[in-house]
């Protein structure tokens, strides 16, 4: 690992960008997990369980696997401002909307939080393959917990362009990274092509091909 790559370096670099893209992540992710909610017609105490489990989940494997201290249990601000969106969402949620604003709260909180979750591994010295994978867990389980909570149909599992969309984002930031581009320009670049793989599936339904049997498989 060069210098580019150093985690001291990257330390320096990303401490208060990190702070920052890690609460913007969460936030977006507390509105996904507030608005399942929504859908589900639950209460304001379940309105606050999604929006935390949702914002927070996602980092949590993140912090556990690369072993770093859990991000918000010394930071209780995380799981506060989960609790503030998710009663914006109790007040202002619209039924016409909802479905629509979870998927592009979504994309938005997918990008962000494989961005943030492949720089912190980076920051810690983590390998850069590892980093990858480590932002592409962070940016999908929190999803996965709130659709799973919801009773809702699991991204991962329609075939839909989803994890692609993370794993694009954690492989860009990382590969400008070891070329040694600066923090927010590989942030911003890794983000917005995050969100434009994640927009166009959405806009054009675009799916990755499935897997097709041969003729002479037995049906079981």
């Amino acid at each position: 690992m060069d210098s580019l790559t150093s985690p001291a370096s990257l330390t320096s670099q990303i401490s208060l960008a990190l702070y920052w893209l890690d609460y913007a992540a969460v936030a977006v992710f507390a509105a996904s997990g507030a608005l399942a909610a929504a859908r589900s017609r639950q209460d304001i105490v379940t309105f606050g369980f999604f929006a935390a489990i949702t914002g927070v989940g996602g980092g949590t494997l993140r912090d556990l696997l690369i072993g770093a201290p859990v991000f918000w249990v010394q930071r209780p601000g995380y799981v506060m401002m989960s609790l503030v969106v998710a009663v914006a969402v109790w007040i202002f949620a619209r039924r016409g909307w909802r479905f629509r604003a979870l998927l592009w709260l979504d994309a938005l909180g997918l990008a962000a939080y494989a961005v943030v979750g492949t720089a912190k591994a980076l920051s810690l010295g983590v390998h850069p393959f590892s980093a990858i994978i480590m932002g592409v867990l962070t940016s999908c389980f929190g999803g996965v917990i709130r659709d799973v909570l919801a009773g809702e149909p699991n991204l991962l599992m329609s075939r839909e362009i989803y994890v692609t969309a993370a794993l694009l984002s954690s492989a860009v930031f990382a590969g400008l990274k070891l070329m040694g581009a600066d923090f927010w320009l590989a942030a911003m670049v890794a983000f917005f092509a995050g969100v434009v793989l994640r927009a166009c599936a959405i806009r054009y339904n675009l799916r990755l091909p499935g897997f097709a049997r041969g003729g002479g498989d037995t049906e079981y």
